[in-house]
C-alpha cells in the first residue's frame, strides 16, 4: 500500500498542477489540445523530478506517467482561444476578429445589408381654389381683381404668410369661351394679377410664382353657365 502511495503521489502532483493551469477562470485554455506536447513535456517534467526525490530509480518511470498524464490532461482541456464562447474543440473557424457573430461551429454568421429605410412621406401640397360661382373673380374679358376677390385673397393672407408655406403657386384657368391661344394669355394674366395683389399686401415676393392654363383642365361641363363659372377659376398651390 505505501509503495502504490509513493508511485502515484508524483503522477497525482503533475496531474494537479497540469490540470491547474490548464484552464482560466476565464475559459482559455493557453494549454490545451494544440499544445498537448507542450503538456506532455511539462508532465514528463514534473513527474521525473518529483520521482526523483523519492528515488533515482523512480525518476524513470515517474517521468513517462507525467508525459502521458501531461499529455492526456491538455488533450482533454476544451479552451476558448478567440473568445467567440464557442469551445476550441468545436472551433472550426479559430482565431475570429473579437465581436464577430459566430455559428455554433465559431464560424462568423453572413452578413447582410441592413434594410433600407424608409423613404419619407412626401407632402402633398394644399390647394385653395377661388371660382366665379356665386361671386365673379374678374372684370368681364379682364384680368382686372373685383373688390370681392380682392377681399377673399385678403382673407387668406395670414394663412399664406405663415412659416410653415414655403411657397404659394397661383394657377390661372378659363372657360372655353374663345380660342385656346386666347384662354391661355387670359389665365396668364388673371395668375399673374392675382401673384401682384397678393405681394402687394405683404407676401413674400420669393414665395410667389404664377402661371396660366387656359382652358385645358375644366372641372365642370362648359356647356352650362354654372359649369362655366366652376372653370373660371383661380387655384392657389401651398407648399
Amino acid at each position: 500500500m505505501r509503495v502504490l502511495s509513493k508511485a502515484a503521489l508524483p503522477l497525482v502532483v503533475a496531474t494537479s498542477l497540469l490540470a491547474g493551469c490548464a484552464t482560466h477562470s476565464d475559459g482559455s485554455a493557453p494549454l490545451n489540445q494544440r499544445t498537448w506536447p507542450i503538456c506532455s513535456l511539462l508532465g514528463g517534467l514534473v513527474g521525473g523530478g518529483l520521482g526523483a526525490i523519492e528515488s533515482s530509480s523512480w525518476a524513470a518511470g515517474a517521468g513517462a506517467a507525467g508525459v502521458i498524464a501531461g499529455g492526456l490532461i491538455c488533450y482533454a482541456q476544451d479552451g476558448d482561444e478567440d473568445g467567440d464562447g464557442v469551445f476550441d474543440r468545436r472551433d472550426r473557424c479559430p482565431d475570429t476578429p473579437a465581436g464577430t457573430s459566430v455559428d455554433h461551429m465559431g464560424c462568423p454568421l453572413p452578413q447582410y445589408p441592413a434594410s433600407a429605410p424608409a423613404p419619407a412621406p412626401v407632402a402633398t401640397p394644399e390647394v385653395i381654389t377661388l371660382d366665379d360661382q356665386g361671386q365673379v373673380l374678374f372684370a368681364f374679358d379682364s384680368a382686372e381683381l373685383t373688390a370681392g376677390a380682392q377681399q377673399r385673397l385678403h382673407s387668406l393672407l395670414p394663412k399664406l404668410n405663415d412659416p410653415s408655406v414655403t411657397s404659394v403657386k397661383v394657377v390661372g384657368h378659363t372657360d372655353s369661351v374663345g380660342s385656346d391661344s386666347y384662354n391661355q394669355k387670359l389665365s396668364e394674366r388673371r395668375a399673374s394679377s392675382v401673384a401682384e395683389y397678393l405681394i402687394s399686401q405683404g407676401l413674400a415676393p420669393t414665395k410667389v410664382t404664377s402661371q396660366g392654363r387656359g382652358e385645358a383642365e375644366p372641372v365642370a361641363d362648359n356647356d352650362t353657365d354654372e359649369g362655366r363659372a366652376h372653370n373660371r377659376r383661380v387655384e392657389l398651390h401651398l407648399n
